[in-house]
């Protein structure tokens, strides 16, 4: 019977799996094709950098929103919307006339996305009640990123140079299908045993804050960082941020549970989460742009030298898995921080005649990095929390993950964008990329400390404590 048992947790974290594969291979097949797709519509950098922060942008502002609705109205009803929803988007991407229309569908895409990501790590949570099989469980979570790392670079290389830059939209369309028969028939439903109340204003709030400071980051360069226009988006962002913290520290169950960043932990990894993203959306903007304009390879080509990322990470996740539920997640964040800061110095001495055996072990480290980095940011948002919290846990993880994607992309593309010369805009960004990942070492050490333990403890027993009340 336990082993059965097993089975079916085990089976429901395949379709699961399988349903957030689309999710997290459209990033990497987009980055791909993104030179075509400029080429093919006439884009600008500034084009190019909200094709893909359009899309990382809504996930940012509505997975929490997700993630709570999915705690209320029910984690498998949510999870099926989202998927119908993101191939909506596909085909609407695949039939884009102009840059415009594209980036609208990509929003399309982006709401559906939304609705998986959160919801399916809630089901994890729920499933998978041992700490030391949900962090394993965990572990496999995180190697679909890598596994999707392999297998978009390359799917999108072959599907941009054998029939064009739409086709990468069209092969999201079968694997939805797939994850809908799957999940209505073998996913349980759940929700928590006592629903939370909408927050319509503080998901305005989060909507403005992030929508006005990542539209000055992008646009700045292009407006002039001085115009009114700029400093209003950032004058609109402050506002948002203070009106936002001061209106969810009054409501007893708001949409962005401050009291979690009680947790040194808890904090430490979402902040993590933000700097190592930004690095990783980096990486995936930049490295097709240098590889197929400065050094003149294809699509295909291009998504074949990111092969040793993908693997590397597939490897490294699940392995990160056993040691987080074994040694803590000190080992992995320490290893994760180091190898990446490492590969971004080594990148911004890149130029038109390093070898390209160079640049393919510099990935691989980056993706060893990568790797490393997911499980025990994950486990960390998740565990000690009550399972009534874990959407909003698992939605907080995954919002500071999609943030950090947004701004790396926002920032490297600014970057790039000013240089006169695009090897300085590039050696510019890794440089940036470097300074976040050493703050992944400050914090992996801060963040897993005794007194950061005690501190986790205290905020986790507050929660179990807390009485069930009305929302105020």
């Amino acid at each position: 019977m336990g082993v059965d048992t097993a089975r079916r947790r085990f089976g429901v974290l395949a379709i699961l799996c399988s349903s957030i594969l689309v999710v997290a291979m459209d990033n990497t097949i987009v980055n791909v094709a993104l030179p075509a797709i400029r080429s093919d519509l006439g884009a600008s950098i500034s084009g190019l950098q909200w094709t893909v922060d359009a899309y990382t942008l809504v996930l940012a502002c509505f997975l929490m929103l997700a993630g709570a609705t999915g705690d209320r109205l029910g984690r498998k009803r949510i999870l099926l919307t989202g998927l119908v929803l993101f191939g909506l988007g596909s085909l609407l991407c695949s039939l884009a006339p102009s840059i415009g229309w594209l980036v609208a569908a990509r929003i399309v895409q982006a709401l559906g996305g939304a609705m998986l990501n959160p919801v399916a790590m809630s089901i994890i949570t729920n499933v998978f009640t041992d700490p030391g099989e949900r962090a394993r469980a965990i572990g496999v979570w995180g190697s679909i990123v890598g596994i999707s790392l392999g297998v978009g670079p390359v799917l999108g290389g072959v599907l941009t140079e054998g029939i064009g830059w739409r086709a990468i939209f069209w092969v999201n369309v079968p694997v939805v299908l797939a994850a809908l028969v799957l999940t209505a028939r073998y996913v349980p439903e759940s929700r928590a045993a006592r629903s939370r109340r909408p927050d319509p204003v503080g998901q305005a709030l989060v909507v403005v804050l992030l929508g006005s400071v990542v539209t000055a980051v992008i646009e700045g360069q292009r407006l002039g960082w001085g115009s009114p226009f700029i400093l209003g988006l950032f004058g609109i962002g402050v506002v948002a941020l203070i009106g936002l913290i001061r209106w969810e520290i009054r409501r007893r169950e708001p949409l962005i549970e401050l009291r979690f960043f009680r947790s040194a932990p808890f904090s430490s990894a979402t902040v993590s989460a933000v700097c190592g993203l930004a690095a990783f959306g980096t990486f995936l903007f930049l490295s097709p742009l240098y590889l197929q304009e400065v050094r003149g390879l294809s699509a295909l080509q291009s998504g074949l030298m990111l092969l040793p990322t993908a693997v590397a990470a597939t490897i490294c996740a699940p392995l990160s898995g056993r040691i987080v539920a074994a040694r803590g997640a000190r080992i992995p964040l320490l290893a994760a921080g180091f190898s990446m800061t490492a590969v971004a110095i080594v990148l911004t001495t890149a130029s038109v005649t390093t070898p390209l055996w160079v640049l393919a072990v510099a990935y691989g480290v980056f993706g060893l990095g990568f790797g490393l980095l997911n499980p025990p940011i994950t486990n960390a948002a998740v565990s000690g929390m009550p399972l009534s919290q874990a959407g909003v846990a698992a939605a907080v993880a995954s919002t500071s993950r999609q943030v950090g994607q947004t701004l790396g992309v926002a920032i490297a593309g600014t970057i790039l964008a000013a240089a006169a010369v695009p090897l300085v805009g590039y050696a510019a960004a890794w440089w940036a990329v470097a300074g976040g990942t050493t703050l992944i070492i400050v914090l992996a050490i801060a963040g897993t400390t005794a007194w950061a333990k005690a501190g986790a403890d205290r905020v986790a027993r507050r929660f179990a404590d807390e009485p069930a009340g009305e929302p105020v």
